[in-house]
């Protein structure tokens, strides 16, 4: 049975006993955003590199060996061509292969995403197109106790200072970094940001409206 609608489908087929092999929805789906949507092609849904690692292809109740493996899932309706192709696979894919050869015990996500820093010098020499969308900030809009709009940021990726405007500039390292939510100025507009670590840019510039937060706090 490939259970590639979701995680409950695999556990039921192998509680009768038949052969299963993980592909669920959306942990393996490599056709969704990987990042925000402030910089991701808008698709069907997200799924970010670290909850993609720390899946366990084992889920609760099922009988582990009637689970034999597993599989990634790249729909290419929205896929435009081959360079796009490589920015989904990479590194996600590397996130699903890890996770269905290592023991959740043993997962570490602080060295897998070490590993995964060193695949993308190799891939900048290549030429090989990746995401490099764990370095990229999420955003999470909310209302504090006087209506005003707060937005959290977190990322994948450790080690990272978020710098951010909301000026309409293009924030650099010697910009203010991200500790707390962030009130949002009345006045402002739009946000950007951008992240580094130990001086050096990691992440991409990245320009979200205020309207576009503010659309956020209805879903």
């Amino acid at each position: 049975v490939m259970a590639y609608r979701n995680t409950r489908e695999g556990a039921r087929a192998s509680q009768k006993g038949q052969n299963v092999v993980m592909s669920p929805e959306p942990y393996y789906y490599l056709d969704y955003m990987q990042g925000d949507e402030a910089i991701e092609t808008y698709v069907y849904d997200r799924q970010y590199l670290k909850s993609c690692y720390e899946y366990d292809p084992v889920p609760e109740g099922a009988d582990p060996d009637r689970i034999k493996g597993g599989q990634g899932n790249l729909w290419t309706e929205l896929v435009y061509n081959m360079r796009h192709l490589q920015y989904m696979v990479w590194p996600r894919s590397f996130a699903i292969a890890e996770s269905l050869w290592s023991p959740k015990s043993q997962k570490n996500w602080n060295n897998f995403s070490k590993k995964i820093e060193k695949h993308f010098i190799r891939y900048d020499v290549a030429g090989i197109k990746y995401a490099p969308s764990m370095y990229d900030p999420v955003f999470k809009p909310s209302l504090d106790a006087n209506d005003r709009l707060l937005v959290e940021m977190t990322t994948d990726a450790d080690n990272l200072h978020i710098h951010y405007s909301f000026d309409n500039s293009f924030p650099d390292q010697f910009y203010p970094f991200y500790t707390a939510p962030l009130r949002v100025p009345k006045d402002a507009s739009l946000l950007r940001v951008i992240t580094y670590r130990d001086g050096v840019p990691k992440g991409r510039m990245i320009t979200i409206t205020i309207a576009d937060l503010k659309k956020r706090l209805a879903r």
